[in-house]
């Protein structure tokens, strides 16, 4: 099954306790996003979402998630009422990526997929401030993954 990008995200913000003090803002909700498609192709070999993600100045962006919590601007994003349920073997990768990126800070979490080839292919020659909606191949994101991260991730 194919999910939609908008649940995944409600799903993420909602691991976030913010009455502790733990938070999450749109920049790294959107890396968390990219990290557990990614993840999901290469473990489960399959898309974890429909729709696309592109190549932002910021890093990736699922446009249809970025249009639902805009007007957060940079501020924390609150949790939400929607209960989502995944298959076990997504909800197990979701908790993964979860467990490895959940408390790193969101520009690391940029600075990280600034180094990666399907965010880098997707730009081409544009400065990183400049604007883009090139999409980011899913193909080049699976292939870039499996190549550089398949062993740990199987491991």
């Amino acid at each position: 099954m194919i999910y939609k990008a908008i649940d995944v995200a409600n799903w993420f913000i909602n691991q976030f306790d913010k009455e502790s003090g733990d938070v999450i803002t749109h920049l790294k909700l959107q890396k968390l996003l990219y990290f557990s498609e990614a993840w999901c192709q290469v473990l489960l070999d399959r898309e974890l979402f429909s729709e696309n993600m592109e190549a932002w100045s910021h890093g990736p962006v699922v446009r249809e998630v970025f249009s639902q919590f805009k007007s957060f601007g940079w501020n924390p994003l609150d949790a939400t009422d929607e209960v989502i349920e995944f298959d076990s073997e997504v909800k197990d990768v979701l908790l993964q990526v979860m467990e490895t990126y959940g408390n790193v800070s969101a520009k690391t979490l940029e600075h990280l997929t600034h180094q990666d080839i399907p965010w880098n292919e997707a730009r081409g020659d544009l400065s990183p401030e400049v604007k883009c909606s090139n999409r980011i191949s899913k193909q080049s994101l699976k292939s870039f993954f499996n190549e550089k991260y398949g062993d740990k991730l199987y491991g």
